[in-house]
């Protein structure tokens, strides 16, 4: 069974002064995930985890997290300077995106960040538009499905992200010609995998790929991005990765590889949103109507505009009624918010305790890819994000939005 990060008793003190809704974050959990992942991968002196900034875009949170040692993965200039503004800078920033501004290339360099080119042709467009780096990174794309052991992962060849390997290898050549003299090769071939075999897999066709690529190009390739893809379980019966056996079976594919090849210099890098964050945010809400007509409904005082994930992808985000955590699941309720939109809904058919106007619900995992994902429609605004602290103290890290923020681009005349 999941449970909240937070207590009943925690909440009830929150609630005297912040109202629902709001995103909850765990400062506690947060730290001690990022200390498993360093630990894990501290084999390979080089290591850096470059937080997806995209899984949740919070000053407060990027700080933690460049606290304890990690860069930021940006893929806009919004993130790059966000990242700018909480003193994350250089080569702690590690820059991807796809059809590229030429505004973003030429802050991600003035920046000092990592660039990592997602198209062959972007290789001439960086160097017209701000120069080719010496240190620079191609993104790679192996075509074709990705499975583990027989099970289908993802379909790569769908994706729009990445070159071809014939297209790493010319870019490689032309970029030497221009003046890089430092590589680095990424690639994200799944999303959201349970599976601690994931990245050892991945990593075994990168590592198998970088030596490829320094034979038949003479580059010298100082790291291998293993971006994100590591997921977290959502609902209660799926098992947890294991950060440990994770980077253990990345460790030995760089020993079975990369060493032999010479190359046991070579840094391992990740880019994660999800596992770093997902489990350590939550997004509470009152329940404020009920209806019954051919199903029984629990209206909330949240909406899709603050959680989009189970209206966009039909995701699953368990529900924990506070108080009630140990009464039988016996009522069945879609969990709506109040869009103008029939897909504006938590939890369809979702087995749970009685629930009556009034009462919290914990919506569980939306520290990744929750408020980050947020929008206006229907003219609603996005609530506030608040931190528990380590101490137990509460802090608002970012304020909801008002009706003066929602009309504050709108010209009048």
């Amino acid at each position: 069974m999941k449970k909240p990060f937070v207590t009943k008793a925690q909440l009830d003190e929150i609630l005297k002064t912040y109202p629902t809704p709001f995103h909850l974050y765990d400062e506690k959990g947060i730290r001690e995930n990022a200390r498993r992942l360093n630990k894990a991968f501290a084999w390979n002196p080089g290591f850096r985890e470059y937080f997806a900034v995209k899984a949740t875009p919070t000053p407060a949170i990027l700080k933690i997290l460049h606290e304890e040692g990690c860069g930021a993965d940006c893929s806009s200039l919004s993130e790059l300077v966000m990242s700018e503004r909480c003193g994350i800078r250089g080569e702690e920033i590690m820059f991807s995106s796809n059809a590229t501004p030429p505004e973003e290339f030429v802050k991600a360099k003035e920046l000092g960040a990592i660039i990592n080119l997602d198209d062959y042709t972007h290789v001439k467009f960086l160097k017209d538009i701000c120069g080719i780096p010496e240190k620079i990174c191609c993104r790679y794309n192996p075509g074709g499905q990705f499975a583990i052991a027989n099970q289908i992962m993802d379909n790569p060849q769908d994706a729009k992200y990445g070159m071809t390997k014939d297209q790493m290898i010319q870019a490689y050549r032309e970029l030497m010609e221009l003046g890089a003299k430092q590589f680095g090769i990424h690639a994200f071939l799944a999303s959201n995998t349970i599976s601690n075999d994931y990245y050892p897999t991945l990593a075994a066709i990168l590592f198998e790929l970088a030596v490829e690529l320094r034979d038949k190009t003479g580059a010298h390739i100082t790291f291998i991005n293993l971006s994100g893809g590591i997921g977290v379980p959502y609902t209660p019966d799926q098992p947890e990765n294991d950060i440990a056996v994770i980077g253990e079976g990345v460790r030995q594919a760089y020993e079975r590889i990369l060493v032999p090849a010479g190359m046991g210099d070579v840094a391992i890098y990740s880019e994660l949103g999800r596992y770093m964050l997902a489990p350590y945010g939550c997004l509470v809400s009152t329940a404020i109507h009920e209806k019954h007509i051919y199903k029984e409904y629990i209206g909330l005082d949240t909406c899709a505009c603050d959680l989009m994930r189970p209206a966009m992808y039909g995701a699953y985000h368990h529900i924990t009624v506070l108080g009630t955590e140990d009464a039988p699941c016996d009522h069945v309720y879609d969990v709506t918010g109040s869009l103008c939109e029939n897909n504006d809904k938590f939890a369809i058919d979702r087995a749970l305790p009685k629930i009556d106007v009034g009462d919290v619900l914990v919506i569980h995992d939306t520290g990744a890819h929750g408020r980050a994902m947020g929008y206006n429609y229907n003219g609603k605004l996005r609530s506030a994000e608040l931190l528990l602290r380590e101490d137990g103290s509460v802090k608002m890290i970012r304020r909801g939005e008002t009706l003066e923020d929602y009309f504050a681009t709108a010209l009048w005349d």
